[in-house]
């Protein structure tokens, strides 16, 4: 028993360890009962048993280890920290526990391992219960697969991934123990009711026996899906959703679908690697002539291509192999079998097939021609597979291509396949851009010859009718009689998309049932050919990942780019097709017939006279009936006829005939115009174009043709018609016509092709009027079309190209003007139609693409022979050489080519990777090449031929890879970016370990992604390998990473890339998340999606003129543009707009109505930017593309990205702007950081090496410097350093554009009151000040007038140094500048500017009076003098030693000079100053009284001064009495009282202080508000002063300014400043003042005086004390108390005094601040405070008492306090300190601290106070929400122990302490007391008394009710006690004592109504205290008696005679401030005498 008393003794987790098995069992149990009872999870108890749980559970001992286990699950439920032992635990379990013979044991581990589950560690529990199958104990065994069964049983398959157990199940029944095998069973059976079907491909090969029986139980299961029983602790809502529907109904079936739906049986299956197993010989045989050989070789193939999923891999030989026997093959049972193993590679690859897709397709659909049925089935389903692995889009080419063969099988087959696929597809994945010439073609087919092509044709229309609605295919079937629409919408009904109804389907169709409109639920049926059950599921749930991304694109719904403007020119004509296309020709008489009907008789007959006057009459009759005639009734046709009736157009008579074109432009303007109308007058209206008389007429009857049947088809018929007649002045004319055309209606829908030819013959035309018209017309269209334009016209002459160049060139930079012309009945019907142009590719081809289309394009698949493709492939690198060269040719010469390059993709695929760089370069420029010939058609190539350019980014040459990135880009112009993001091949790429490949890699999509709205979800896959990146070896590839992950995160969202770190290592994840942190700081916004409007209609321009004006603020990205800002800026829009611009609906459907009004111009494009047109002022960019990139706003602002950069610049991370000449790195570094806020564009060109760019670029950033002000602020960093890099250029024409640039930014930065931060003064001023030395006398202007705004945004005092800096230039100019400046700078604001100080200014300045340039010594001399002008004689001290030449030439200076400005009056002076904006001279302020003073003694007074404007006077005027001016003063006699009566009242007056060198406040205040911000900030900038003197006399400023109500508002705005500029103050005094013992203490004292003063002031006004900012009055309270606490202040004379009064103001600061930033304040400060262990405990200890104090103010405050903010901080100092740590602390209070607050907060709002947390991104991180709910818990329980907050507060001992009652009761006697007038003495002594004995108890509540004056004479009486119990005879008190005895005087004597207060008047003190003078303390004490009135008026005048003589003698230098400190005894007797003699003078 000996050993277990040993034990006994030991704490728990030492007994948990010990060696006896007793003690350990013993441990176990109490361990257990110990984690029951703790209640906080994050308690640091169990940090304590971290390490020890997996022992708990490997215990040796059975019994112990069966307590153990309950223990350590106990563990597991409760501790927070649990996470952290998964592994280990999991693992000891799996090992010691599943192998018990003990059924429990076994029961607890399981428990175990789904417990740590449910607390989000499922993946870990996974892995280590699957390497247990590994185990060779079949129990281990057993036993997890049991705990596999029910974690997926109760947590679901969400939470249990699948993949991983399904992979290793069918090992597990080839066990060859039973029980494993039944557990496999039963686990393959709850699998099974997950995931359904899923399951059957992964256990196709076990035993058929086993498979059976599965079968059997599978059958036997419900059919309704499972149901999640368990949840983790994150998912506790999704908890209560369950619970809810498990009282009410059944969850609806969709639910139930989606669920069975999640799991794509794709993904469990394991992928084979099939290419190493295919026979060796493969490539001989399948070119055997026997064709048994090429049967085996197939059938090897075939046997592979069956395993469900393969590996990747490079397919490219067998395909070209399989692909060969398809097409060429004779035997058709090859034929099938190679179709079978194109359809098996194609469902075992899915999307990596996709690459491979374009080449096989166009063979298959050949091979259609194939009768054979077997052949056709096989065929078929390999073109079904194929498409499944690709889009339509990418094979609409192809199929089009087939489309109108002569074979009609080919052409069944073809609309068949198309059929099936738009089963697969949405409304989002067929858009209208890709069905339209689908339709088409079909169209074509529905009237063919053979019935089943008609059939086939049918079921195709019907099934895209079925999938994206009736209404989107109607208008493409305009042309098609009523018989067949019907057959169509037969079909349409017929066809069945399965919806729901299927596993498989189900996720695809019902996730997009509502997005077709009018289609059934899904849209997918298995084809017609019935799969195989393994390849079923698999195609059905392909497409639902493919038409995620494009749904999400479609609900976004932004009008895509591409090719949108061409598909919109068959829409604009669309509709009105629809209707009037069905007018049938008319023959002449059903006409006439008609024409009678409505027109007189006699205008009839006259029509074809003789006589042209009857004729004239008869059209006179004809319009006026035509004028009269309702709309609907007009036959337009028949009218047409008439006019064109004998003698129709051949009319001689000029004006009959302008009268017949009258009336057809009114019969097509008012009637219902057809096409069939306008062939019969387009006729003769093209013949008279020309005509000089009829001409006008004509053309405004084409006008009016084109507005009824739109301009596209008008222009194209009339110009066909004129270039066949051959007249040139028609042809000239017309084309006139047109381009007048087509800037009226825009340039939408204009079918370029149609008549570029009939341009290129009018180019060619011997008459010079033809040739210029064609080239005007181009000029137009190069105004829309921009450069794509002139590749139509690269073969002209020179000489003509040259007149088309300067012709573009004079378009350039224009806009296309506004459309002022609709056709009409597009701009009536179509505005439902608006959104519904929507292109797939979201990406950057842009706006050149349309013009792309129109480009006549060769097939050059023929030229691609496989000759050509052996030779590219040849051994010998000449002859590749030689195949490249003829491929350039053959491109090169056909200039534009379609998609069909035959095999040349992979041949050239071949030569990236050759090992002759030469051939690489080369096939690189081939691709380039390849790009621009291709256009929009490389999208199919993308993988095939785009990956591997990325590969070739890895080369080690750098100019390869510079190649490799421009072909890149070339590409991606063409195709955007979505292909290349989607797929795995992106992320493959970045998987290779190469240095190069990644940081190329990661540095283009930085630069890509930025600019992407959208990206596939495929994109995640790259995020593994960009945290590899992150941490690479290589630093390149690390900072590309890094660059690129904020571009990552704006796409997949910070939450997600987060979650990704999971699967990092702990070291990699705290650093990757870390960086992840930052990145989240500087992520660019993403662009915003252009305004909505359809695809570049005439029609939908009002909707972008309304978008034009509010395109930024209706974007959601861009939150921080101003929609106020953005309204002015639309200017014009905003004012001619019909509907309010705010307006986020389009406009209303009535368009026709506003179709006139002026509305910004637009492209024929959806490219609605923001500042397009008329409105802003943007140049146009040259392409259409370009234009549409530059609408969107310049700079992104992009919160605290500046901070970001300060903070890397300040750590060192990135380089300091600091360099003699720019060097590379410096441009690169800059360019970087641009990157994220600067439009890409916008860039491109500020970094071009063309100087006319920059010109450019700096003239958009005028034009947006006010619309985008604030974004221009928040990257002012970027552009000054921009420009510094453009002072370097030797350009002038940049230069004057920069300077004027910057003029105009600092005059915005004034204005909106911004101030440069010293990171940008430093990066930029340096640079600026080089150009002041410019040998240009206009650059230098500019920069001197730079520099004179400079100082209005950023501290004279600073700028100073830099200037000092430029005068030590080897330039003389410049030096001369510099010091022309300084005197500017000194002459304007005083001497206080020179830093570090006059002295050593002064000296430095003087040096240059010798210098060998005549200006720079001229120069030198005018500051010098300008020095003299503000200090007068000083300025020989300041200057030191200079040699006697040097000497001389200043006395002279400075004599002439005094010549030239005799002492002007002093309010001129003050004006003269008031121009330069800087302060009028301090002694102006006598001017207020000129009743008492005389201006000659005002004059005398001033030459005494020596003119000088002293820069800081250390006391005012106003507070002086100048004794010598009262001794020379004979003219005033009065009796002395009269003398003390006068001056006091002096005193009395509301003091003006001047303000040093800046303007007197008060006297001129109104006049100054147009620069207020600018003066007070210098003002404040002066508070921080070194030079105790300028603080002060700035602080008497702003006090003067505080105390008046009226114009303390002025300092709204800045109180943040002052603040800082105060507290920087008190550092200053506390680290260097009060540590120089060369300073007098006094003029400390007197500071602090000041600070405290002002503070108080500042602090009883609440408006402005609100103001006040979390961070500043963390610092403020920091300063204050380690103010309080400096031992050194209690030495000074009056310390205990000054300490009263901060405790006073931190009391003021505590009640009036904003609550919640005083809260914030304290809770941070107090982590600091208790986080470095150097600070005093004092200092923790205030803070906490000012939080106590603050916590009592709760009550009254709760409402105010944002609580969610201060739960933050909470939160923040929890996780600083949680509870475990704070506990550790010396004391306990800070633990207190905290839980008296949240109990507060808690008891205050209830349980509400949880739904505060929303700022707490990550809760776990602290204890902060289990105690919050613990306090909510038990506070029920509290009611009757409500804490007493007095002794809360006070921390009394034990033993003293009283209850609340008593202590009340003690008060509330001795107040009486003091209220008595007979006790009062004795009731301060005993309350004196009682706060000694209690030193915290509150007296505020006895005080609150009471007079100020009580409070007032209550604090004194105790100060009074406290003095004399000191033993001090007499305080030393200041003139604020007197200065309120006094007043308490003069009001028994009956001289003053108004009770005033001093500083000392309590807390509620009122605004009127004297002006701060030097000598006014913050906190006095009082004196006992009056007779020390007189005593103290004498020290006030001793100290003001000291002041004005040292004033006179020094001019105030600081360098002469200790001479101040004469002994006060000394001079006490000389006043007094003064005083005596003036009495006697007087009297």
């Amino acid at each position: 028993m000996g050993d277990d008393s040993e034990w006994m003794k030991l704490p728990i987790d030492q007994k948990c360890e010990h060696k006896v098995w007793k003690a350990r069992l013993n441990g176990y149990e109490e361990a257990l009962k110990l984690f029951q009872r703790i209640g906080d999870e994050k308690s640091p108890e169990w940090g304590k048993y971290l390490g020890l749980i997996k022992k708990f559970v490997t215990d040796s001992n059975a019994v112990a280890q069966l307590k153990g286990l309950e223990a350590a699950l106990a563990f597991i439920e409760n501790a927070h920290v649990a996470g952290k032992t998964t592994g280990e635990v999991v693992s000891g379990v799996v090992t010691k526990v599943f192998n018990q013979p003990k059924a429990r044991a076994k029961e607890l581990g399981t428990d175990i391992c789904l417990m740590y589950i449910e607390i989000e560690k499922a993946e870990v529990v996974q892995d280590e219960l699957l390497k247990g199958l590994d185990n060779k104990n079949p129990k281990i065994v057993v036993a997890c697969i049991e705990a596999l069964r029910k974690a997926l049983s109760e947590f679901g398959s969400k939470i249990v991934t699948l993949k991983p157990v399904v992979k290793v199940l069918p090992k597990q029944f080839e066990s060859r123990e039973k029980a494993v095998r039944d557990e496999a069973k039963l686990l393959a059976v709850e699998i099974y009711k997950w995931i359904r079907d899923a399951l059957r491909p992964p256990l196709q090969n076990i035993n058929s026996v086993q498979l059976k029986e599965l079968e059997e139980e599978w059958v036997k299961l419900p059919t309704s899906p499972p149901k999640q029983s368990r949840f983790l602790r994150s998912q506790q809502d999704l908890k209560a959703k369950f619970e809810q529907q498990a009282q009410g109904e059944q969850s609806d079936g969709e639910d139930e679908e989606e669920t069975v739906a999640a799991v794509d049986p794709y993904e469990l299956l394991e992928a084979v690697e099939i290419l190493s197993k295919m026979p060796k010989d493969f490539y001989d045989k399948i070119e055997a002539k026997k064709w048994q050989e090429r049967k085996e070789a197939l059938e090897a193939v075939e046997a592979l291509a069956k395993n469900p999923k393969l590996e990747n891999g490079d397919y490219g030989d067998l395909i070209r192999a399989l692909k060969k026997v398809v097409g060429k093959d004779a035997n058709v049972m090859l034929v099938s079998m190679a179709a079978k193993c194109l359809a098996g590679l194609a469902s075992g690859l899915r999307k990596k097939f996709g690459t491979y897709a374009g080449q096989v397709v166009p063979t298959i659909l050949e091979k259609f021609k194939e009768k054979k049925p077997q052949v056709v089935q096989a065929l078929q389903e390999a073109i079904d597979a194929i498409f499944l692995t690709t889009t339509l889009q990418n094979l609409s080419e192809d199929i089009m291509g087939v489309m109108d063969n002569k074979n009609p099988s080919i052409k069944q087959q073809a609309s068949l396949f198309l059929a099936r696929s738009f089963r697969h597809c949405t409304q989002a994945t067929l858009p209208k851009s890709v069905l339209k010439p689908f339709c088409a073609a079909l169209i074509k087919q529905v009237n063919d010859s053979a019935p089943e092509v008609r059939d086939a044709a049918f079921e195709a229309l019907g099934t895209a009718m079925k999938v994206v609605g009736e209404k989107a295919v109607n208008p493409f079937l305009a042309d098609l009689d009523k018989l067949k629409l019907d057959k169509i919408k037969e079909c349409a009904d017929k066809v069945e998309l399965a919806g729901g109804k299927k596993g498989g389907g189900g996720g695809g169709g019902g996730g997009r049932s509502g997005s077709g409109s009018g289609s059934g639920g899904g849209d997918k049926k298995p084809s017609a050919r019935g799969p195989p059950p393994a390849e079923a599921p698999s195609k059905s749930s392909a497409p639902p990942k493919k038409t995620q991304p494009a749904a999400s694109k479609s609900s976004t719904g932004p009008p895509k780019k591409g090719k949108a403007s061409s598909a919109a020119g068959g829409k604009t004509k669309k509709i009105p097709e629809n209707k009037e296309i069905t007018e049938t020709e008319l023959s002449i008489e059903a006409c006439e017939d008609l024409a009678a009907g409505v027109l007189p008789a006699s205008c009839l007959q006259q029509l074809g006279s003789a006589n042209w006057k009857e004729r004239l009459a008869s059209m006179e009759e004809f319009q006026r009936a035509v004028e009269t005639m309702d709309k609907a009734q007009m036959p337009c046709q028949a009218l047409v006829r008439m006019l064109a009736k004998k003698p129709g157009w051949k009319e001689t008579n000029f004006q009959v005939m302008q009268m017949k074109l009258r009336i057809v432009a009114l019969i097509a303007q008012r009637g219902q115009f057809s096409k069939t109308s306008a062939f019969v007058a387009l006729d003769g209206l093209v013949d008279k174009v020309g005509d000089v008389k009829c001409g006008g007429n004509a053309k405004e009857g084409l006008t009016a043709i084109g507005e009824a049947c739109s301009l596209p088809w008008t222009a194209e018929q009339v110009v066909s018609m004129v270039f066949a007649q051959k007249n040139p002045k028609n042809q000239a004319e017309t084309l006139n016509w047109l381009a007048n055309a087509m800037k009226e209606f825009g340039f939408a829908g204009i079918n370029v092709k149609a008549f570029i030819n009939n341009v290129k013959t009018a180019l060619g035309a011997t008459n010079p009027a033809v040739r210029t018209a064609a080239i005007t017309l181009l000029g137009v269209m190069y105004l829309y079309m921009g450069a794509p334009l002139r590749m139509f016209f690269e073969d002209e002459k020179p000489a003509l190209l040259a007149q088309i160049d300067a012709e573009f060139e004079k378009m350039q930079g224009q806009s296309p003007p506004a459309p002022i012309k609709f056709t009409k009945k597009a701009a009536a019907e179509e505005d439902g139609d608006d959104g519904e142009e929507q292109e797939e590719d979201g990406g950057g081809g842009g706006g050149g693409q349309d013009i792309m289309d129109l480009l006549p394009r060769t097939d050059i698949g023929d030229k691609i022979t496989s000759e050509l493709v052996s030779k590219i492939e040849d051994k010998n690198w000449k002859i590749r050489k030689e195949g490249l060269d003829e491929v350039a040719a053959i491109i090169s010469e056909a200039k534009f080519i379609t998609a069909n390059v035959g095999e040349l993709p992979l041949a050239l695929k071949g030569r990236l990777s050759d090992s002759n760089k030469i051939l690489v370069q080369q096939s690189l420029t081939i691709l380039q090449q390849l790009a621009t010939a291709m256009g929009p058609g490389l999208k199919q190539h993308v993988k095939t031929l785009g990956i591997p350019v990325i590969t070739v980014l890895g080369d080690s040459k750098s100019n390869v890879r510079a190649a490799a990135l421009t072909t890149l880009q070339a590409w991606v112009e063409q195709t955007g970016m979505k292909e290349w993001l989607e797929g795995e091949d992106l992320s493959e790429e970045l998987k290779r370990e190469n240095p190069f490949l990644r940081q190329e890699l990661l540095g283009w999509l930085a630069e890509k992604l930025p600019s992407l709205r959208t990206v596939p979800a495929d994109l995640m896959l790259c995020i593994p390998y960009l945290y590899a990146c992150l941490e690479d070896r290589n630093g390149d590839v690390r900072k590309k990473a890094q660059d690129a992950l904020p571009t990552f995160m704006m796409h997949l969202g910070y939450d997600k890339m987060n979650k990704a770190t999971g699967k990092l290592k702990p070291a990699s994840k705290d650093q990757v998340v870390s960086m992840l942190e930052k990145a989240r700081a500087v992520m660019p916004a993403k662009p915003a999606a252009p305004a909505k409007a359809g695809g570049g209609k005439g029609s939908a321009e009002p909707s972008r003129a309304a978008s034009a004006t509010r395109s930024q603020p209706a974007s959601e990205d861009f939150t921080d543009s101003k929609p106020e800002a953005k309204k002015v800026r639309g200017g014009v829009a905003a004012k001619k707009l019909p509907s309010p611009p705010e307006e986020p609906a389009p406009p209303p459907p009535s368009k026709d109505k506003d179709s006139n009004s002026k509305k910004p111009p637009s492209k024929g494009k959806a490219a609605a930017g923001s500042q397009q047109g008329a409105a802003a002022k943007k140049p146009a960019a040259k392409g259409l593309k370009d234009d549409e990139d530059r609408s969107g706003p310049i700079f992104t602002l992009i919160p605290n990205a500046k901070e970001q950069r300060i903070k890397e610049e300040k750590q060192l991370k990135i380089l300091k702007w600091n360099f003699n000449t720019p060097r590379d790195e410096y441009v690169e570094q800059l360019k970087t950081q641009m990157s994220t806020c600067f439009a890409k564009w916008l860039q491109d060109e500020l970094f071009h090496f063309d100087f006319q760019r920059h010109v450019k670029a700096i003239g958009v950033m005028i034009d947006r410097l006010e619309s985008e002000s604030e974004a221009t602020i928040g990257c002012l960093d970027l552009i000054l350093k921009w420009f510094t890099l453009r002072f370097f250029d030797t350009n002038t024409t940049v230069l004057m554009k920069v300077l004027e640039y910057l003029k105009l930014l600092f005059t915005m930065l004034n204005r909106e009151n911004y101030h440069l931060t010293e990171y940008e003064a430093n990066s930029f001023v340096p640079y600026l000040i080089l150009k002041v030395g410019e040998s240009k006398d206009v650059v230098r202007k500019d920069v001197r007038a730079i520099l004179t705004m400079l100082c209005k945004v950023y501290p004279a005092s600073k700028v100073f140094p830099f200037l000092m800096d430029g005068t030590k230039s080897k330039n003389s100019k410049q030096r001369a500048e510099c010091l022309e400046e300084l005197g500017c700078l000194i002459e304007g604001y005083g001497m206080n500017v020179c830093q570090p100080t006059p002295a050593k200014s002064l000296k430095e300045i003087a040096i240059h009076i010798g210098d060998r340039d005549t200006s720079v010594r001229n120069a030198a001399l005018n500051t010098v003098v300008a020095v003299y002008n503000v200090c007068g004689e000083q300025v020989y001290k300041l200057i030191g030693n200079l040699s006697e030449k040097d000497m001389s030439m200043l006395e002279e200076r400075i004599k002439r000079s005094a010549k030239k400005t005799p002492a002007a009056p002093a309010k001129q002076a003050a004006t003269e100053r008031s121009q330069r904006e800087h302060p009028a001279n301090p002694n102006a302020t006598f001017l207020r009284k000129p009743a008492q003073e005389d201006p000659n003694k005002l004059n005398q007074a001033r030459q005494n001064a020596h003119h000088s404007e002293s820069s800081h006077p250390s006391i005012p005027k106003e507070f002086q009495l100048d004794l010598d001016m009262i001794e020379m003063d004979q003219s005033r006699v009065c009796e002395l009282p009269d003398l003390v009566q006068h001056k006091l009242d002096e005193l009395l007056e509301p003091i003006m202080i001047p303000e040093p060198k800046m303007r007197a406040v008060s006297p001129h205040f109104d006049d100054l508000h147009n620069s207020t911000a600018s003066t007070i900030n210098f003002v404040i900038s002066q508070v921080a002063s070194g030079d105790i003197n300028t603080s002060i006399q700035a602080l008497a400023q702003i006090d003067e300014v505080l105390r008046q109500e009226d114009k303390a508002e002025v300092m709204s705005g800045h109180i943040d400043q002052f603040l800082i500029a105060t507290f920087m103050q008190l550092r200053l005094i506390y680290s260097t003042h009060m540590a120089d013992d060369r300073l007098d203490k006094k003029d400390i004292f007197k500071l602090y005086s000041c600070i405290i003063g002002n503070m108080l002031s500042l602090f009883s006004m609440e408006s402005l004390a609100r103001e006040a900012s979390m961070g500043v009055l963390k610092d403020l309270m920091h300063g204050l108390i380690t103010l309080m606490l400096d031992a050194r202040v209690e030495d000074i004379e009056e310390g205990q005094q000054l300490i009263r009064s901060v405790n006073l103001l931190v009391v003021r600061v505590l009640e009036k601040s904003d609550q919640t930033n005083m809260l914030s304040a304290l809770l941070v400060l107090l982590q600091d405070s208790l986080v470095t262990t150097a600070g005093s405990p004092m200092l923790s200890e205030l803070v906490m008492k000012c939080l106590w104090r603050m916590i009592r103010f709760l009550p009254e405050t709760i409402n105010n306090i944002n609580l969610d903010r201060i739960l933050l901080d909470v939160h923040n100092f929890m996780k600083v300190f949680p509870k475990e740590k704070l506990k550790q602390l010396k004391s306990d209070v800070p633990h207190r601290t905290l839980k008296t607050l949240l109990h507060t907060l808690c008891k205050l709002t209830g349980a509400k106070i949880l739904d505060h947390l929303s700022m707490i991104e990550n809760r776990n991180e602290s204890e902060l929400e289990a105690h919050l709910r613990r306090v909510v818990k038990h506070s029920g329980n509290l009611s009757g122990l409500k804490s007493d907050r007095g002794n809360e507060k006070s921390g009394l001992r034990t033993e003293d302490r009283m209850s609340k009652a008593k202590v009340s009761d003690i008060l509330t006697e001795i107040f009486k007391k003091i209220g008595s007038k007979e006790n009062t003495k004795e009731g301060l002594t005993e309350l004196y008394e009682y706060k000694q004995k209690y030193s915290d108890v509150d007296l505020e509540p006895f005080l609150k009710n009471t007079s100020q004056f009580f409070q007032s004479y209550v604090e004194r009486g105790l100060r009074m006690i406290e003095s004399e119990r000191e033993g001090k005879a007499r305080i030393q008190t200041s003139a604020a004592v007197y200065y309120e005895r006094l007043k308490i005087l003069r009001q028994r004597q009956g001289l003053e109504n108004t009770s005033r207060q001093g500083i000392g008047g309590g807390e509620d003190e009122p605004q009127q205290r004297p002006p701060i003078s030097s000598l006014l303390s913050s906190k006095p004490s009082v004196a006992s008696s009056t007779d020390m009135l007189h005593s103290k008026l004498s020290q006030l005048k001793e100290s003001r005679e000291l002041y004005q003589q040292e004033h006179n003698a020094h001019s105030h230098s600081p360098t002469h401030a200790h001479t101040r400190s004469a002994s006060p005894a000394a001079n006490l007797d000389d006043l007094k005498k003064r005083l005596e003699r003036i009495k006697s003078n007087r009297q």
